[in-house]
């Protein structure tokens, strides 16, 4: 649904199931590289606490989150070798140097996404706090020596699903929208906004960037309850709006990384991935590909957002997905490895691993 990497870490820990594919990652063992640092943006799949420090319904700092991990921390997983989140008081000083994570449950493309959980920090406000980082950085070691550790990091975008799930198809609240503004012309809004955001990151020093895409949204336990004429499938229409906006992007990845000079755009397709994984589910170990793990209500689990009043199934490992929206922690491992080692198909022009090492 994201720290990335790390060169000095040892290949997995147990984390906290509701993390994140760029979690994941930054515990995969990439020793022969010497990323100087990493940076994050993006929702509630990658965000690491950064919606603890705002007035905010987004947030998961609470059981039965974090079970494996043996407490509930919300997105901040407490361990020193994670990027830590922006808000956080203890992220200033020479840990900066290391990079950041800006990420914000709720957060999306568009500024008016995710109205409904009050607080959050959409890509903009993000940016914003990136900027502030990069002037902190020139102020600490100087502009020279920033310019070239931003040309070295590792930035990754992870964003756009609430731009769909809590603007475009929030129940009741956009019907009128869905009325008025067809499909193409959200996405094309969506497409256009993002184009601008890429590119100030770029302008901001990032070269090194990975771009993932929407997942097949129409399969999360949450749209399948709210859907129920759907049977026992994923949600077409969410479904192939997602792979509308993940066509364009494709093609706004290209389009930047051959315009901004010295810069390398790549595009993670966690849509294949994701739907591969739905798919053929029972091959990859799983037992249930629909239903919620951590669940109160609903045919598949996705009415009520997790919390301490909801079941938790004994074997996480054998779900797809953990609550009504996330990926569990076993469905990540796959993601992970696969955007890490991955073909073209997964990921292109070349994996994480290949683009560490550029």
């Amino acid at each position: 649904m994201m720290s990335v990497l790390s060169n000095r870490q040892s290949c997995f820990v147990r984390i906290v199931l509701v993390t994140t594919v760029w979690l994941l990652l930054l515990k995969l063992c990439l020793a022969e590289n010497d990323l100087s640092a990493n940076f994050v943006f993006g929702d509630s799949l990658v965000d690491a606490g950064n919606n603890n420090y705002i007035a905010s319904l987004s947030k998961a700092n609470y059981e039965p989150n974090g079970i494996d991990l043996g407490e509930p921390t919300g997105q901040e997983l407490g361990i020193q070798s994670f990027t830590p989140p922006y808000l956080a008081p203890t992220t200033s000083g020479s840990l900066i140097l290391q990079g950041v994570n800006y990420a914000s449950g709720g957060g999306g493309i568009l500024n008016q996404t995710g109205k409904i959980f009050g607080g959050r920090i959409n890509l903009d406000a993000q940016l914003d706090n990136f900027e502030n980082t990069r002037q902190d950085m020139i102020s600490s070691i100087g502009v020279p020596e920033a310019l070239e550790l931003l040309q070295n990091a590792l930035f990754s975008v992870t964003i756009g699903s609430n731009d769909f799930i809590n603007n475009y198809f929030t129940p009741v609240i956009s019907a009128a929208e869905q009325k008025l503004v067809p499909p193409e012309v959200f996405v094309a809004s969506m497409i256009a906004k993002f184009r601008l955001q890429l590119t100030r990151l770029y302008s901001l020093g990032a070269r090194k960037i990975i771009v993932a895409n929407v997942g097949p949204i129409g399969c999360i336990p949450y749209m399948r309850d709210l859907n129920p004429t759907a049977g026992d499938s994923c949600v077409s229409r969410p479904n192939q709006m997602a792979q509308q906006f993940n066509n364009e992007l494709r093609s706004l990845v290209k389009e930047l990384s051959t315009n901004l000079q010295g810069s390398v755009f790549v595009y993670a397709d966690v849509y294949r991935i994701v739907d591969d994984i739905i798919q053929n589910y029972r091959s990859y170990g799983f037992e249930s590909e629909s239903f919620a793990c951590c669940y109160v209500a609903g045919n598949y689990g996705g009415l009520i957002p997790c919390g301490p009043t909801s079941k938790v199934c004994p074997d996480r490992s054998k779900y797809v997905f953990w609550d009504p929206y996330h990926p569990s922690d076993a469905a990540n491992v796959i993601i992970a490895k696969r955007l890490l080692d991955g073909n073209s198909d997964d990921i292109s022009p070349m994996n994480v691993r290949q683009l560490a090492k550029l």
